[in-house]
């Protein structure tokens, strides 16, 4: 059934020219929604003309748990403020902010398209009038997108029209700013050609609404008052007849007036009752015996006379033919303009492409990004990276950049400890952010870089159960783990974030350990590890692609000063009591908690699970890595919970 509705609705004999012809699973969800749309929400669908089959090959995989981990489209608060979404967009059309928007949720992995539109921003930023001139025209262009859909064979209005016609008016101005574009500054081809093509002014289209369509013409079409005196002539002469006939209304009443002396008399019109002479009970003495009470009101009494009555029905009689008319020429029109509906969704995406590209390039140049170098190896090479949404929205002190460098062999998992609040989060989550800023083309915060396409991003982050289906923290964190391990490649980049935190401290160390290994030696991927299992440093000594960093902090007078900068080495502490000092907890919870800190490290257990002799340092010492064979020993022994005093 879905696949005879989709190939009756495109009017082909086949599927197989949109390229899913052996694809029944997407056949029937695309062909169910056709039929939803048309015989239970009885919508024309005229203007849906074509499919596209997505293949992931074309574009990055970000998955649901992915755009809530970055905040790609909307904060975890529930704003678009804080989201990457809202650090990039300042599109001045509808249009452009939906295309944005998809961009984000869909990254290319095409070099070619990605060249492209990084070519283009490039030319933009270097012609900086062309550019505002640009952003100027754009924002005087509405929603063609949305105006195309509705102006369908029963739908849309008089004002779907001018507002098609007022955003057709800026097309000519923006081929002119396009064209005084200098092509060829840099190396690359760039959309200018093809935006340029895709632009059609359709000067009929304008020429004729113009010259129907009034100014601003009602919200509701069967009110009449669409088109212009002199479009039409018989519509014309109806509105005459009903203008006249008006007029003449408003001569009975002065002579009402004058012949019966009730100055307060007015000849009013109701949708029921028609034209009638309202007269106050005050006057009802005054009033001729020739008239005929129609109705009595609060105020007074309603009257009629035969010559009103006789004038009422050609006033009436015209209005309505008029409106008629009007609605039956409205069609005309509106059919006559969707004879160009190709040409008119080839335009809105175009604007939409060029309104994406614009505010982009002035994203650029608000704050200083750099057109990162796009390549197929494995090598990420970021100096001076900014988080894009951090490096506009921080207020009390200046973003702190830093380097980046990750690659398939010897920097192949980037081990990060440090204390609590440092950035390791922030670190993390920007370089995935940086790199899927560059695989929609736009330029990225940072001093240069080189990005090597990824074909998906994976991210582990954050503590949250899910009660709705019974979930706890930890097994939401082990699920979301485990999608990371099935689905990953080398290609992929992986963000994880205290993995194994959710449960006992040796438990989650030991998955930890394990998964890092496992991403290490069998998939290969790329991947960012943040961790305050200090224990995982020692995988530097036993892994040729694992790489120590740390978040830098210094100590002062009993307080940290988080520096944000990340360095070689691994931390030895996570200063988590002076974090919670820093919260507001009482000084006798921070004394307390000292004294404990102080009492575990003394008595750390050893690999049999017994307290370590004071002559033997125990083997997994926060900060001091033993050799391969001691940390693989302590794993080995380690027992499910610690004994604290």
């Amino acid at each position: 059934q879905a696949y005879f509705t989709l190939r009756d609705h495109f009017a082909v004999q086949s599927l197989d020219g949109f390229g899913c012809g052996g694809m029944p699973d997407a056949i029937g969800a695309a062909g169910a929604i056709v039929h939803y749309l048309k015989t239970e929400l009885r919508r024309s669908l005229t203007h849906l003309t074509r499919m596209q089959v997505y293949r992931d090959s074309q574009f990055m995989v970000v998955d649901a748990v992915t755009q809530a981990n970055l905040e790609l489209v909307q904060a975890r608060g529930g704003g678009r403020d804080t989201s990457l979404l809202g650090a990039l967009d300042r599109t001045v059309t509808p249009m452009g902010a939906r295309k944005l928007r998809d961009w984000i949720l869909h990254p290319l992995c095409d070099l070619g398209a990605l060249g492209a539109r990084q070519q283009f921003i490039g030319e933009l930023l270097a012609e900086s009038f062309v550019h505002a001139n640009l952003r100027e025209s754009l924002k005087s262009i509405r929603d063609m997108e949305r105006t195309v859909g509705r102006l369908t064979h029963i739908g849309g209005n008089a004002r779907d029209l001018a507002v098609l016609r007022g955003s057709l008016e800026q097309i000519p101005q923006l081929r002119t700013d396009l064209e005084a574009l200098s092509a060829g500054f840099a190396t690359g081809e760039s959309l200018r050609p093809v935006i340029l093509r895709d632009l059609h002014p359709l000067p009929h289209i304008v020429d004729m609404l113009g010259k129907a369509i009034v100014d601003e013409p009602p919200a509701v079409t069967r009110d009449g008052g669409i088109f212009r005196d002199g479009y039409h002539a018989p519509l014309d002469e109806l509105r005459r007849a009903s203008g006249e006939g008006k007029d003449w209304i408003a001569a009975l009443q002065q002579r009402a007036i004058e012949e019966t002396g009730i100055k307060s008399l007015k000849v009013r019109f109701t949708s029921v009752f028609g034209y009638f002479i309202e007269v106050t009970r005050s006057n009802l003495d005054k009033v001729p015996a020739t008239w005929h009470r129609k109705q009595t009101v609060a105020t007074g009494e309603r009257f009629i006379t035969a010559e009103l009555k006789e004038v009422e029905g050609k006033i009436l009689g015209a209005d309505e033919k008029a409106k008629a008319l009007e609605m039956e020429l409205f069609a005309q029109l509106r059919d006559e303009v969707m004879r160009d509906l190709p040409a008119l969704q080839t335009t809105a995406a175009a604007v939409a492409t060029l309104d994406v590209l614009a505010a982009l390039a002035e994203t650029a140049r608000l704050f200083g990004y750099c057109r990162p170098v796009l390549h197929e190896d494995l090598h990420i090479s970021v100096v001076d990276g900014r988080h894009p949404v951090l490096d506009q929205s921080l207020v009390e002190e200046k973003f702190v950049p830093n380097d980046t460098e990750l690659d398939g062999e010897k920097n192949r998992l980037l081990i990060l400890t440090g204390p609590n609040m440092a950035g390791k989060s922030t670190y993390i989550r920007q370089v995935a952010l940086l790199v899927l800023m560059a695989q929609i083309g736009s330029w990225i915060p940072a001093k240069s870089a080189e990005i090597g396409l990824a074909d998906r991003i994976f991210t582990r982050v954050g503590a949250n159960d899910d009660l709705s289906r019974g979930q706890s923290t930890f097994m939401v964190e082990m699920n979301e783990t485990a999608n990371i391990t099935n689905n990953a490649t080398a290609r992929s980049l992986v963000i994880l974030d205290e993995i194994g935190r959710g449960t006992s401290t040796f438990d989650g160390l030991s998955i930890a350990w394990s998964v890092a290994e496992y991403l290490h030696d069998e998939i290969k991927a790329r991947t960012l590890f943040a961790t305050h299992y200090h224990e995982l440093t020692e995988l530097e000594m036993t892994r040729s692609g694992v790489r120590n960093y740390n978040v830098a902090v210094r100590e002062w007078n009993d307080q940290i000063i988080f520096l944000r900068k990340i360095v070689k080495g691994g931390a030895d502490k996570s200063y988590g009591i002076q974090v919670a000092r820093l919260a507001g907890l009482p000084p006798t919870i921070i004394a307390r908690a000292k004294e404990i800190l102080s009492n575990l490290e003394q008595h750390e257990l050893n690999a049999e699970g017994k307290p370590a002799l004071a002559e033997a340092p125990p083997p997994l010492k926060h900060g001091k890595p033993r050799g391969k064979k001691q940390a693989a020993a302590a794993l080995a022994g380690m027992k499910p919970q610690m004994t604290l005093f």
